[in-house]
């Protein structure tokens, strides 16, 4: 069992930038991929960002190249989301995960969520 805890969203004004932290319980955390999602009000759950085991290879979705930058310490059990150049519509709710199977972009791949932290980006 992986147990995930996110945290450092808050309110920031459009241009700026946050960083998220994910916790993870146990030993476990460095066999997994993880991933980041974020969900807005009324939308599907989106994929935001993943990286592999060792950290060594990340994957983005389009709309957050070259503004976000996801990260690991495994030795901390720790998984970071940089988010610079903030817009409006990256205003949700930021979930971490852990994955068990193919399919990075899939929701449905990711065995582990923490509850979510919230980012609002105003203009």
């Amino acid at each position: 069992q992986v147990h995930l805890v996110e945290s450092g969203g808050g309110l920031v004004q459009a241009g700026g930038s946050l960083r998220l932290s994910c916790a993870a319980s146990g030993r476990t955390f460095g066999n997994y991929p993880m991933g980041w999602f974020h969900q807005a009000p009324g939308k599907e759950r989106e994929f935001v960002a993943a990286i592999n085991r060792s950290g060594s290879t990340t994957y983005y979705a389009d709309s957050v190249k070259g503004r976000f930058t996801i990260s690991r310490d495994n030795a901390k059990n720790m998984v970071y989301l940089q988010m610079n150049s903030l817009k409006p519509e990256d205003t949700a709710v930021y979930f971490c995960a852990a994955r068990i199977t193919v399919g990075i972009t899939n929701p449905s791949s990711y065995a582990y969520w923490g509850q979510g932290t919230q980012v609002t980006v105003s203009s």
